[in-house]
């Protein structure tokens, strides 16, 4: 299947194959850890052992000793909007602009968007935006959403990757990473995908998941503009409320242009 048009990132890139691990966070073994990361006193305490809790931290709580790209999503579990996936390189020669990045779910959306403007100013990286109306064109293709955020992951990676030769890539632990895999040996890539629970602890993923969720608030705005509605985020009741107004203002045909149609919450919306 041709790729669809979407709006990414740059384009070009050498070839690669890639190596699959599935590791997590915690629970990976010490020898790939110590690998991947340094130990700092002041933003990264020690590594917890099998079966113990990572310490809270107000930051990433894994820094990297050499570069590489982390990968993430956002408006996945959203009715309205975007999907939007990004990808991110983060070297130590990045680490210094980088101070209060973390998982984008741990910040308030001003934060998020400030913080993403100086990532983009400061690391390689691509994103993703499939508005609502191609998320539902693609999805009706795949009929699986992991593979969807699989070809979306590799889409990104890829223009990343394009920018900047790396080695590694992170992702969180999804459904289905050999869908990623795949995605990316079909290109040529010869990486080491890393596979872990817990991604968002990493710096470059943590970075990822900003640019990501940034992104979806700005196109969740501007969709909202556009029909002179607020969209909220989530897919509860009052997302099920908001729904039924738009409904009734532009019609049912209309709804695709602003929400994933494969959420049970648009039969809600349709039929209640």
């Amino acid at each position: 299947m041709p790729p669809p048009r979407l709006e990414t990132g740059s384009t070009g890139g050498r070839a690669r194959t890639v190596r699959l691990c599935r590791t997590g966070g915690r629970n990976a073994p010490a020898t790939v850890r110590d690998r991947l990361y340094r130990r700092s006193s002041k933003n990264c305490p020690a590594l917890p052992d099998r079966g113990q809790e990572r310490p809270a931290t107000d930051g990433p709580s894994l820094i990297p000793m050499d570069g590489h790209i982390g990968v993430d999503e956002s408006g996945k579990g959203d009715f309205f909007g975007p999907l939007v996936i990004a990808a991110c390189y983060v070297g130590p020669e990045h680490l210094a602009e980088l101070e209060g990045v973390k998982d984008s779910k741990k910040l308030t959306d001003p934060i998020s968007l400030r913080l993403s403007a100086t990532i983009m100013r400061t690391c390689p990286h691509s994103v993703v935006a499939i508005g609502p109306a191609k998320y539902n064109e693609l999805y009706a293709k795949f009929r699986n959403l992991n593979k969807l955020l699989a070809w979306g992951h590799a889409r990104a990676i890829e223009n990343v990757l394009e920018q900047r030769s790396c080695d590694l890539v992170i992702s969180d632990q999804f459904a289905d990473p050999a869908g990623l895999k795949r995605q990316l040996f079909e290109k040529g890539r010869t990486i080491t995908l890393q596979s872990m629970v817990r991604a968002e602890a990493d710096v470059a993923v943590a970075a990822a998941s900003i640019l990501a969720r940034a992104e979806f608030l700005r196109r969740l705005k501007r969709l909202g503009e556009e029909f002179g509605m607020e969209l909220p985020k989530g897919a509860s009741t009052q997302v099920v409320d908001a729904g039924k107004r738009f409904v009734a203002r532009y019609g049912a045909g209309e709804l695709p242009r602003v929400a994933k149609m494969h959420f049970k919450t648009a039969q809600s919306v349709i039929e209640g």
